[in-house]
């Protein structure tokens, strides 16, 4: 095996430091128990940043219209606990089916699409379903939402509350599901192709890698993880507007992946949360101007710390672990018995 893929091997093989976040999250549920509510919108928000990376960060698919999936997955939630079909967990799984549905359906057109060309459609789309979704207030209650959801508690145990007790844990055990499929799936020879496309796509052509299909694969898949933030989303709050299905929600989530480290998966939770929060504290600072503190800790982390965050933290660590010796064939020979 070459060293490039004997690294990214390394990189996403799973390890015992994973188990932090978990831990952090956790935590922060007995230490925090007022800010429940707050921390089930960050973690509804790691998941779509996740959705999102795999396509940016893994596949090297510029998109900007991912909100699309996102609002596509919280209407879906929403008009089937008015149809009577309040089950939580059957509910997030049919809504992020529809939005995997949409991305099998427009994938194939427009991923054939690169750089510019594709950023520009995918604002589009998302435009224009924004302003279908305003123009169907039938369907979608226009600018009112869709407001007073129920569901049932959650595995018929665990019931709904204001404080967002079970809001709270429900979304971080979705979380902790979808990183754990995400993760095997950016570590298997799939997510090598992917990687390999987002490096050099003509030389993965070369090679006969399908790689239309490929990206269309990860895109429907992203697309299902998006959906499922969306009706985790309704869920939650009870509530769909059109701010679901705004441009500026893909932008936002841009601009946590990039935060928090483009390419890593834990990025792309990092930055959610730093994100969120950051602006939770500069609007109760201001609530006109918290885009300024944002827009400081952006340019802070991409001038100062190449791979955002996470790569900040890494560098960090190396510098203040102890070096271990390199291990070469040369020196085995030599501590091998006869010598």
């Amino acid at each position: 095996m070459d060293m490039p893929n004997a690294r990214f091997l390394n990189r996403h093989r799973f390890s015992l430091w994973e188990l932090v976040p978990l831990i952090v999250a956790i935590g922060c549920y007995y230490l925090f128990p007022g800010y429940l509510t707050l921390g089930a919108a960050v973690l509804v928000m790691a998941i779509f940043a996740v959705s999102l990376d795999l396509v940016i960060g893994y596949a090297g698919i510029v998109t900007l219209g991912h909100s699309v999936f996102f609002g596509v997955g919280a209407y879906g939630a929403a008009k089937l606990s008015i149809a009577g079909i309040d089950t939580p967990i059957a509910a997030a799984l049919i809504a992020g089916a529809m939005a995997s549905l949409l991305a099998v359906l427009t994938g194939p057109f427009v991923l054939r699409l690169k750089h510019l060309p594709l950023i520009m459609v995918t604002v589009a789309i998302a435009a224009i379903a924004h302003e279908a979704a305003n123009k169907m207030s039938w369907l979608t209650g226009g600018h009112d939402g869709l407001p007073n959801l129920t569901f049932e508690p959650v595995l018929g145990l665990f019931k709904w509350s204001i404080w967002g007790t079970t809001s709270y844990l429900y979304v971080l055990a979705w979380l902790v599901l979808l990183v754990i499929i995400s993760r095997i799936v950016v570590s298997s020879s799939f997510g090598m192709a992917l990687q390999g496309i987002r490096q050099n796509e003509l030389r993965m052509r070369v090679m006969g890698a399908p790689v239309l299909k490929q990206q269309v694969i990860i895109y429907t898949y992203s697309a299902f993880l998006a959906g499922i933030a969306g009706a985790l989303y309704a869920q939650t709050n009870n509530f769909v507007s059109l701010e679901t299905l705004t441009v500026d929600l893909g932008v936002f989530a841009l601009a946590m992946i990039v935060l928090g480290g483009l390419g890593r998966i834990y990025g792309a939770i990092i930055g959610a949360a730093v994100y969120m929060i950051v602006q939770y504290l500069a609007q109760q600072w201001d609530p006109y101007f918290w885009m300024l503190a944002i827009g400081v800790l952006l340019v802070l982390v991409v001038r100062f710390g190449k791979g955002g965050l996470l790569g900040i933290a890494e560098k960090a660590w190396l510098r203040v672990r102890p070096a271990r010796p390199a291990f070469t064939p040369a020196k085995r020979e030599k501590l091998e018995p006869g010598e």
